[in-house]
């Protein structure tokens, strides 16, 4: 990304801030802790240029008249990847209004995007103004002050469908999600994380749990990419959904893509072996070795090393553990 589109960007969310806060000055410390942060990898190498001798030789060049043109293309490609923005961004481009007999209520379209690439995996999802309401008290209570200076759009007696009040309120949670993101221990929260994932994985574990893998397995494939970028600080936090992946493709008997999403899994868990979807993972992983003509001995060693260290339990298999996920 530019620098001129970086400044926009940022430029935009300190708007979104300014809109929402109420007109006290926070102190310093507060500001210095509230202050949105690009969060791009490419100033991490300029304040810290002792990581840089451990990066690949390549990354190291700079443009001169010297270099081939395969070295500058492949100069410029590193560049383009270290200065590569790991922000996420939110839009509301739309609404639509749900009439059931007995309720009536406004649904907002959310798409979430990666920031500093052209984000062919951005995230759609849909809530109501009760979902942001829920939100909004969950989080007043884990973070009462870093909240106290947030306004939340309230409910009209009268009005509530009118466009007016539909665009307002568009433009008022945009800056509302944006100005949580931009703090970084409510973005890493539980409760931000669920608001943004959770209803779409009940439902796909609801699927899974009511043999619908096809249909699970197009939610979790969705909703897993949002997960990964929300958790970067945290990977085993998305295992279970990579595992629920895995019996998916299973019994949907596509074991190569199966064994694919288990190494994922089986790779954020390798210094996790306590986990308890270590072992039924393993053992899942050794079948579908064995199916696809794939090293099963490595595998079964490590599950035999488990063995030894501990008591013989039953233990679940991981379609058992992955039906028990998100139970209402």
């Amino acid at each position: 990304m530019d620098q001129d589109s970086h400044c926009t960007a940022e430029k935009e969310l300190l708007e979104a801030v300014s809109r929402i806060t109420t007109s006290s000055t926070p102190s310093l410390s507060d500001e210095e802790e509230n202050q949105p942060k690009a969060e791009i990898s490419c100033q991490v190498r300029k304040e810290n240029p002792e990581k840089d001798g451990a990066q690949d030789s390549s990354a190291t060049l700079s443009p001169n008249s010297s270099m081939t043109t395969k070295e500058l293309q492949e100069y410029w490609r590193n560049e383009k990847r270290q200065c590569k923005q790991i922000k996420l961004l939110f839009e509301i481009p739309s609404t639509r209004i749900v009439d059931h007999h007995l309720s009536k209520y406004v649904v907002y379209k959310i798409i979430i995007l990666q920031t500093g690439s052209f984000d062919s995996n951005k995230s759609v999802i849909e809530r109501r103004y009760s979902d942001f309401e829920k939100l909004h008290r969950n989080l007043l209570e884990e973070f009462s002050e870093e909240m106290e200076d947030v306004t939340f759009p309230k409910k009209t007696l009268t009005g509530n469908f009118t466009e007016e009040i539909i665009n307002e309120r568009k433009l008022a949670f945009k800056d509302y999600l944006r100005f949580l993101y931009s703090m970084k221990y409510i973005r890493r929260s539980k409760k931000f994380i669920d608001f943004l994932t959770r209803p779409e994985l009940q439902e796909a574990y609801g699927c899974l749990r009511g043999g619908q893998y096809t249909r699970a397995l197009e939610i979790l494939l969705e909703v897993i990419g949002l997960q990964e970028r929300l958790t970067r600080g945290n990977p085993v936090a998305v295992v279970p959904t990579l595992c629920a992946i895995v019996v998916c493709h299973k019994d949907l008997e596509n074991p190569a893509s199966a064994f694919e999403y288990g190494e994922k899994a089986l790779s954020r868990l390798h210094v996790h072996t306590s986990h308890r979807y270590y072992i039924p993972l393993l053992e899942t992983m050794i079948t579908l070795a064995y199916e696809l003509g794939k090293d099963f001995l490595s595998l079964q060693e490590k599950l035999e090393e488990w063995k030894t260290k501990k008591d013989p339990v039953r233990v679940l298999t991981l379609k058992e553990l992955a039906v028990r996920e998100y139970v209402r």
